[in-house]
């Protein structure tokens, strides 16, 4: 099967849309993005439920060729209908229906399924490769120059279902990050999440900056990839899968700062990379330890086309820790 191209369907979540382009990316495919708009009164209902899928959604309108990724639950309805009109479809996330009305299923290892035509990756698919950091460190090392060394980036998540990450819980962890500066006399570059509350934002301004922290404010460039890239250290909140692979996708020690709140999913997942080496919990310390890049997605693009029996593009070579 001749394919350069992906149509990629997703709820219009950041999140959602960069694993899709990931895998993308890793399996030397093109891209595009179809944005899943459903309408009442199917938006109230689960949309394994819907009886007819394509008309559960804002008009698709006439898609271009190529492979279908979809990711979450509201694209694998769709996907799986899609795929009885002859696409074919790589489903990206458990779609909590059966796994062969997909020609793939792409989950994670702490979504505890299996099946002949499932891949399994221990990390949320990403985009953060060795040429992505490449150039996020060319555009942020001189704008984080004036920072000591050795640099701590931090990834400040928010609340969701299963964690909270409110004022207090941010004036804890800002404390804690404020005696690592004291304590370590480390450098320590901060950005918050759009999911970050504004009260926690301002908690963790006000801690770190008299201390000479850099906080981005939410304005300008998003310095995200840029921090992962320069970081000689990466503290992370435990509250997101997609934050923690990617900054494991590194080649610098990652510390998971834990969140009231509590995940069964989420701490599989923790624990399989402590059972490799690749993270530690923040006891507000600085740690050193021999480390390496942990990414599963290479691999995962790589048996896609395998499975699929993609001709195209040639896709990077699989490389997984």
């Amino acid at each position: 099967m001749h394919v350069d191209h992906a149509l990629i369907l997703a709820q219009p979540y950041a999140g959602l849309e960069a694993q899709a382009r990931g895998l993308a990316e890793r399996a030397g495919l093109g891209s595009s993005v179809h944005s899943l708009q459903p309408l009442p009164p199917w938006s109230w209902l689960p949309a394994a439920t819907w009886p007819t899928p394509l008309r559960a959604v804002a008009p698709l309108g006439a898609l271009p060729d190529g492979l279908v990724l979809g990711v979450g639950g509201v694209a694998a309805a769709v996907g799986a209908a899609l795929r009885r009109h002859g696409r074919t479809v790589v489903q990206i996330q458990n779609p909590r229906m059966r796994f062969e009305r997909f020609d793939l299923v792409v989950a994670n290892t702490h979504d505890e399924i299996a099946g002949p035509n499932v891949l399994l990756s221990r990390n949320a698919l990403h985009r953060v490769g060795p040429a992505l950091l490449a150039d996020a460190r060319a555009t942020w090392a001189p704008r984080l120059a004036h920072l000591p060394r050795p640099l701590v980036a931090v990834l400040v998540g928010g609340s969701n279902g299963r964690f909270r990450l409110d004022a207090a819980t941010g004036r804890a962890l800002a404390a804690q990050l404020a005696g690592l500066i004291r304590r370590d006399r480390v450098g320590l570059a901060l950005t918050p999440s759009r999911r970050t509350a504004p009260e926690v934002r301002a908690a963790l301004a006000e801690a770190l900056s008299p201390p000479g922290a850099w906080v981005w404010d939410m304005q300008g460039d998003n310095p995200y990839f840029g921090l992962l890239a320069c970081a000689d250290a990466i503290v992370v909140t435990a509250d997101s899968v997609s934050m923690v692979s990617e900054a494991a996708a590194t080649d610098v020690p990652v510390l998971v700062a834990e969140l009231p709140g509590r995940s069964r999913r989420i701490g599989l997942f923790l624990r399989t990379l402590q059972q490799a080496g690749r993270i530690r919990m923040f006891d507000g310390r600085l740690q050193h330890w021999p480390t390496a890049a942990l990414d599963d997605t290479p691999a995962v693009a790589h048996e896609m086309r395998r499975r699929l029996g993609i001709t195209g593009p040639v896709a990077p070579d699989p490389v997984s820790d």
